[in-house]
């Protein structure tokens, strides 16, 4: 017992286990890192800097080209369809553009104030399917009188719906509803309003490829690659390549039709090859001011104006997602809910305008225009405004503007290629301002991307020429509006997205980005929504606060 005190060794001290070495910082031997921009920095003009005025006269030149191009083919669709010929076509086109610039100038004075151009809308086309198959059947002295029928339905259903937008928009309900929103579901809306008109791209570019190919290769070469040859080729090719290509490929185009190239061609090809087959320049009047209901009375139908109805809300969802890629493109900050209501509520106003005056369609952001900002780098809302000068002066004085409006629409086509790609593109940037690591946010932006794109494709599918699409109840105004609202994408990745960004783990605010999001939907939460989004001529101090 004693030898074994003697002997006794106090027990070893527990030996300490080193913490795990941090894993290795793969990224930093992989390249730099990006820190989320709520700007852009490359730029050349944001949206309150102004460049020299002969720059200036043609920029605003440029996007007056651009919006042609959708008028154009909107009127060169319908108008045939519904009875009218070359010199109805001619004023329809007039009615336009005249209507185009005033609610352009309306939406960047008091509206919006983004550089956003308001083109013709395709969300009208299941609307106008619908009527002109009910005046089909029916026995007309002429086609021109069907046609005036037609456009004094189309009058009536246009002033009627139009008090939706204005409800919506002044009420403030569509900016209460923007709330809802984060950048998860910003980015399908801003990446399916580009996206979702891929119809007017390569398909139509593909009705005469030897011309709407050359174009979009030559586009691309000369405003990307030959700017970089030398410092003032950069400034010009950057800026008014757009104008150049144009012009030399409609040379080209007007060489092939004198020498005889489509002589022995289908007619369809000779419709979009030639130059001379618009049939404007001799059908459109010298001088000619649109001017309120110019076809005659407005004429209301319940059903015609529910279809109707649904065109305005898709014109209204399809606007929001082009003003969020406008203010991204133009150097803004997210527009705010109460100038998305405000805007919302100026566009019913311009379509009750439209009514009044007889236009074919209703106007929304124009996404081609909104491209172009990017394209050239350019998002100066004076210049914008400048373009509002040169529709009104061409829907005037209609010799003038026919001889633009024969521009073939396979060139159009080639240039939405480049600037619908560049609005989708912009729709991916919103992902900084949230966690693109999310499992959760994957589900979401996948879901919402591709039935965005499959719902719509569906409803295109299943759609016969008459308008009739795939919802077909007894109740014919419920049809027209559930078919129009499907068909549009940006609408449909509105409805799924809102629905999965709030329902599903909404409480992980961070990783939807709802932090960054939330200074932006009130009016002084960011310090820089008045820069950009105050009325001109301290306006505010006199304007009720539900308009401001």
């Amino acid at each position: 017992m004693g030898e074994t005190e003697n002997h006794h060794h106090p027990p070893p001290p527990p030996q300490v286990v080193p913490p795990p070495s941090a894993p290795p910082n793969l990224g930093l031997s992989r390249g730099p890192t990006w820190t989320p921009a709520e700007q852009l920095h490359q730029l050349q003009y944001c949206i309150h800097s102004n460049p020299s005025w002969p720059q200036a006269l043609l920029l605003a030149f440029q996007h007056y080209i651009v919006n042609l191009g959708t008028t154009v083919l909107i009127a060169t669709t319908i108008v045939p369809r519904m009875g009218g010929d070359h010199g109805d076509k001619a004023r329809v086109i007039q009615a336009l553009l005249f209507m185009s610039g005033i609610n352009t100038l309306l939406q960047t004075l008091i509206g919006s104030r983004l550089p956003t151009v308001m083109g013709a809308s395709f969300a009208y086309t299941l609307p106008l399917l619908s009527i002109i198959n009910d005046y089909t059947d029916e026995a007309f002295t002429s086609e021109h009188d069907r046609f005036v029928r037609g456009m004094r339905t189309i009058q009536g259903s246009l002033i009627v719906s139009s008090f939706v937008n204005i409800i919506l928009g002044y009420s403030r309900a569509w900016g209460e509803m923007t709330r809802l929103f984060s950048p998860i579901v910003v980015v399908p809306v801003v990446c399916l309003v580009g996206l979702g008109l891929f119809a007017r791209g390569f398909p139509l570019l593909g009705n005469c490829v030897e011309i709407g190919l050359p174009m979009l290769i030559l586009l691309v070469i000369s405003q990307q690659y030959l700017k970089r040859i030398h410092p003032r080729a950069h400034l010009i090719l950057e800026r008014f390549a757009l104008l150049l290509c144009i012009g030399i490929i409609w040379a080209f185009a007007a060489i092939l039709t004198v020498s005889g190239a489509y002589n022995n061609v289908k007619p369809a090809t000779k419709q979009s090859c030639r130059t001379d087959r618009s049939y404007l320049m001799s059908s459109a009047p010298w001088i000619k001011i649109p001017y309120p209901f110019q076809w005659g009375t407005p004429i209301f139908r319940a059903t015609h104006v529910f279809g109707m109805i649904g065109a305005a809300l898709v014109s209204s969802a399809e606007s929001t997602g082009t003003f969020f890629a406008a203010a991204r493109l133009s150097g803004a900050t997210a527009p705010p809910a109460h100038v998305l209501s405000r805007s919302i509520g100026l566009q019913g106003v311009g379509m009750l305008i439209e009514g009044l005056f007889g236009s074919l369609v209703g106007t929304t952001a124009s996404v081609e225009n909104v491209g172009l900002l990017g394209l050239t780098h350019i998002g100066s809302r004076r210049v914008v405004q400048i373009s509002t000068g040169f529709m009104i002066f061409f829907s005037i004085f209609g010799k003038f503007g026919a001889f633009f409006a024969s521009i073939p629409l396979p060139i159009f086509a080639a240039i939405y290629c480049v600037l619908l790609g560049i609005v989708a593109a912009t729709g991916i940037t919103f992902i900084q301002f949230a966690n693109n690591n999310s499992m959760r946010n994957i589900y979401v932006l996948g879901v919402s991307l591709f039935l965005g794109l499959s719902i719509p494709q569906y409803f295109a599918m299943n759609t016969p020429l008459d308008g009739h699409g795939p919802v077909r109840t007894d109740a014919g105004w419920f049809n027209n509006i559930l078919n129009t609202i499907f068909s549009s994408p940006a609408t449909v990745a509105i409805i799924v997205g809102t629905v999965l960004d709030n329902t599903l783990e909404a409480k992980h605010v961070d990783d939807r980005g709802v932090p960054w999001w939330k200074p932006f939907q009130h009016s002084k939460g960011d310090v820089r929504t008045e820069e950009f989004y105050s009325y001109p001529l301290r306006l505010n101090e006199y304007m009720p606060t539900r308009f401001l």
